[in-house]
């Protein structure tokens, strides 16, 4: 994710100075005299706004003693920028990216996400909540507004994002499409959930790619002041998804896996951790980030109107064995998986996706094991709080325990 450097409110640009001149080039005249010019820098009374002006090649009596100064106060500060006449140090513009610095970011969010919003608030004190009032007309179309959106100019804006469901995504892409306008610095939209394409396999003519259309749509999100805007998805479903999007948007893929890794490290059983993928599609996607812990592949195979749940390879005997994967929908293949690991004499069984979809309140079919074995239920659920109305008909409930993707955006925003 690429952001350009931005000036805080009020700052003015360094004056820029000719570039030296090569061998044989020809120099720019420089006067000889100082005597001053009546289009110097100087102050517009009661404004406290400055105006300079550079003249180049001799045009301007003042520009030598301009550059002489500028370059002697960029000497002082050590910044290698060039400022002009009367402009003290502290009015450089901030560099995002730069060595030692953070950038300051206004985050917006739709309502669904309110509490993770705060979290990442709460993990940094680099970005701060601004909000958009989610209003409707009669009719039932969006009637939006963005507050104290002058205030916004020249920052570094994001937009945290669910689109949990069609009716919601009109309202928020009104809003995304709206911000990059408003002359700021640099915009990120942070998309946790990318939701279309879980089970999207152009086999007949006549399917229709809807991620492709999704990715499209963002793909031509306005670009701002500071370049093409940013787009930010945790553990995108399928590979190729990536390819979706085009040139005039930057996404960047992150992923919840860091999460789970740090979560086990604190298991009193630690050192006794297999990982699972109920398919070739989960290990592609995972093994990677996993491939210091043991592992078990597992694969459906038709028998029948029934998908059947095989170990493909690897020895659950004995082991804590975390089912690996980006999404749960139904959670059937998931239970299958469960039985199969169980029956082949794991010690406990746990999951953890990302993403935890659950349509119809699919969540219910998960039971803890109650220390019992893992024949009757799962030891932990891990979920990240991606879709946010998942985590709130969990919450609470035990295998479920929802790991926080606050702090890998608090993260990414700064990238």
């Amino acid at each position: 994710m690429a952001t350009a450097a931005s000036a805080s409110p009020g700052a003015l640009g360094a004056a820029k100075t000719p570039a030296r001149a090569g061998p044989g080039a020809p120099a720019f005249a420089r006067p000889t005299t100082a005597t001053s010019s009546p289009r110097r820098a100087s102050s517009a009374p009661g404004t406290g706004r400055l105006r300079a002006s550079l003249h180049l090649g001799g045009a301007g009596a003042g520009a030598g003693a301009a550059i002489t100064s500028s370059s002697a106060a960029a000497a002082a500060n050590g910044s290698g920028l060039h400022v002009a006449p009367g402009i003290a140090p502290l009015a450089l513009p901030k560099m995002a990216g730069a060595r030692g610095t953070q950038k300051n970011v206004l985050l917006f969010y739709c309502e669904e996400m309110r509490e993770l919003a705060q979290q990442v608030v709460a993990r940094n004190d680099d970005v701060e909540l601004r909000s958009v009032s989610w209003r409707t007309f009669a009719d039932g179309f969006p009637n939006l507004f963005i507050s104290n959106a002058h205030s916004i100019r020249g920052r570094h804006v994001a937009f945290l994002a669910s689109f949990s469901s069609p009716s919601v995504i009109f309202e928020q892409l009104s809003i995304i499409y709206a911000l990059p306008k408003l002359f700021i610095s640099s915009f990120t939209l942070i998309l946790p959930f990318f939701p279309t394409g879980t089970s999207e396999r152009m086999e007949d003519e006549g399917d229709v790619a809807t991620a492709f259309t999704l990715a499209r749509i963002l793909s031509n999100i306005p670009i701002s002041r500071g370049g093409p805007s940013s787009l930010v998805i945790f553990d995108i479903h399928a590979l190729q998804e990536r390819f979706y999007f085009g040139d005039s948007v930057l996404p960047c893929f992150e992923s919840g896996i860091p999460l789970l890794k740090s979560r086990l490290q604190e298991l009193p059983d630690s050192h006794n951790i297999t990982i699972a993928f109920p398919d070739d599609g989960a290990w592609k996607r995972f093994y990677k980030q996993l491939q210091h812990f043991p592992m078990v592949v597992c694969n459906k195979v038709r028998e029948g109107e029934q998908r059947i749940v095989r170990i493909k390879e690897g020895d659950p005997r004995g082991r804590h064995v975390v089912i690996v994967d980006d999404l749960v929908q139904s959670g059937g293949t998931l239970i299958e998986c469960q039985k199969v690991l169980a029956a082949h004499g794991a010690a406990k069984v746990s999951a953890y996706v990302t993403h935890g979809i659950f349509p119809n309140n699919s969540w219910a079919k998960f039971q803890p094991d109650n220390a019992e074995g893992p024949e009757h239920g799962l030891s932990h659920f891990w979920l990240t709080d991606s879709c946010p109305l998942t985590v709130k008909a969990v919450k609470d409930r035990r295998p479920f325990e929802i790991l926080s993707l606050a702090g890998p955006i608090a993260s990414a925003l700064q990238i």
